[in-house]
């Protein structure tokens, strides 16, 4: 019971903290105008309908990756119903990523592919995560 809370909450920060890399990976290759109202929604739509798809395809790319390697860790914790797991940090990962596409309006294909690639990501987190345990276990 304690090892899979641990891998739950051990998953949960290790794609919240991947996003947030990739995020700022992301704002310093390609830096949002300082003269940009951040809390305006006009402009950050305008903002968002220009912006380089550089930034675009790396926060997407935070978000996949996020939810797989959270999926993953939290697995590979956890060891036991990985399927409990892919289901807790998909599922957390769409509502974070639906809330901030509703907050700051991305392209249409950026919001597909969020979507459909974190549904992929946690799928892939979950068939992958049970032989790297056999693994670890067969090793240990």
């Amino acid at each position: 019971m304690l090892r899979g809370v641990l891998g739950a909450i051990v998953g949960i920060a290790v794609a919240v903290l991947t996003v947030i890399l990739f995020e700022w990976i992301s704002h310093t290759i390609f830096p949002v105008p300082p003269e940009l109202d951040t809390q305006d929604s006009a402009e950050m739509s305008a903002y968002m309908a220009s912006a380089p798809l550089g930034a675009l395809l790396l926060v997407l790319a935070g978000y996949l990756v996020a939810t797989f390697d959270g999926t993953f860790v939290a697995c590979w914790i956890g060891r036991a119903k990985p399927h409990v797991y892919a289901l807790l940090i998909g599922v957390l990962m769409l509502v974070a990523t639906v809330s901030t596409l509703i907050m700051i309006p991305h392209p249409l294909w950026f919001s597909a592919a969020a979507f459909i690639g974190i549904i992929i990501a946690a799928w892939a987190a979950f068939r992958v995560a049970p032989s790297a345990v056999q693994s670890r276990d067969r090793s240990e």
